[in-house]
């Protein structure tokens, strides 16, 4: 989230947000999705396949796609692993990695944009993910920072996601054949939290087998988590100025499915996100591993969670998963 974007304007905004509802598609007062009280398996293992995620780390391509949602333009960075070479470094013209990947969707912040978020969305890709990360109309840097535009970025990222699924299926496409559409996350910071939220709430995507929300909150009134259970991951600065800490913990608290929070004790509303800096490793290390056990099924990720959390002693890890 930009700076320039004050922490009371955004708190007005949300709070205006959330007495407004969720937009004209949201349900009534009163016929709110009821809330999905997690099952004894939920608690245990995600619904994808068990299975064995990749441990080296892949080349990454980044490339572009031009969306549009009905006048909405959706411009799509992709960042998805790539042959010939190992490492993290981003090759444009590299093609896409044998075997079929999974899919998270990134929500960026009130005026932010996908590049912002480039070192930890590298790490993901490396890991063994295609991550696709929408640039908003509305609250995009350059935008008009109209934060309540956020009631309509779940179906933005529906849209798509539904787009960047159909590429697996595309002649001549790189990652033709290399996408797995029964493995898919989505993710998000502040206002791209408040999205991710929406996906598995009042704008429940089905397709969806997990969530991570940096720095973010619940939006509306009488909304519920609803649909098939979907573990996630909470990340939030105890610190964080603009989006309180309080205010993520409630939102996770809620949550009715396997979970867990990492809790920068120094964290701010997200700085660890767009530097290089212990705290961006702990994030991303946790993070990978969560999106490694939640969409390749892979036990031994689940186990490595809380150690990867308390490096370093900046942050404490609350698991239920």
């Amino acid at each position: 989230m930009s700076r320039r974007v004050t922490p009371a304007l955004l708190a007005s905004a949300l709070l205006t947000a959330g007495l407004a509802g969720c937009s004209t598609d949201t349900p009534e007062a009163g016929s709110a999705p009821a809330p999905v009280e997690p099952s004894s398996a939920a608690s245990a293992t995600p619904r994808v396949p068990a299975g064995t995620a990749p441990q080296r780390a892949f080349a990454v391509g980044v490339r572009q796609l031009k969306l549009n949602r009905d006048g909405r333009a959706l411009p799509v960075t992709l960042w998805y692993p790539a042959t010939g070479e190992s490492g993290g470094a981003a090759k444009r013209s590299a093609t896409a990695a044998e075997g079929r990947f999974p899919v998270v969707m990134f929500s960026h912040g009130l005026g932010g944009r996908p590049d912002d978020y480039a070192t930890l969305l590298t790490r993901w890709a490396a890991a063994g993910f295609v991550v696709a990360a929408p640039t908003f109309p509305h609250t995009s840097r350059g935008g008009d920072n109209n934060v309540l535009d956020v009631l309509n970025q779940p179906a933005d990222v529906s849209y798509a996601l539904t787009q960047v699924l159909a590429l697996n299926d595309r002649a001549g496409d790189a990652l033709r054949g290399r996408l797995d559409a029964d493995r898919v996350a989505a993710a998000g910071h502040s206002a791209g939290g408040v999205t991710t939220i929406g996906l598995f709430t009042a704008g429940r995507d089905e397709r969806l087998d997990a969530g991570v929300v940096f720095a973010g909150t619940a939006l509306g009134v009488g909304t519920a988590f609803a649909g098939a259970a979907a573990p996630q991951l909470f990340v939030h600065g105890e610190l964080d100025e603009v989006v309180d800490y309080a205010a993520g913990r409630a939102a996770y608290d809620k949550v009715p499915w396997p979970k867990a929070m990492l809790s920068l004790t120094k964290g701010d509303h997200g700085r660890a996100l767009l530097s290089d800096g212990a705290a961006l490793r702990v994030v991303s290390d946790t993070s990978v591993e969560f999106l490694r056990w939640t969409l390749y099924g892979d036990p031994a990720a689940r186990k490595r969670m809380p150690t990867d959390a308390k490096r370093g002693d900046i942050a404490t890890f609350d698991d239920h998963l």
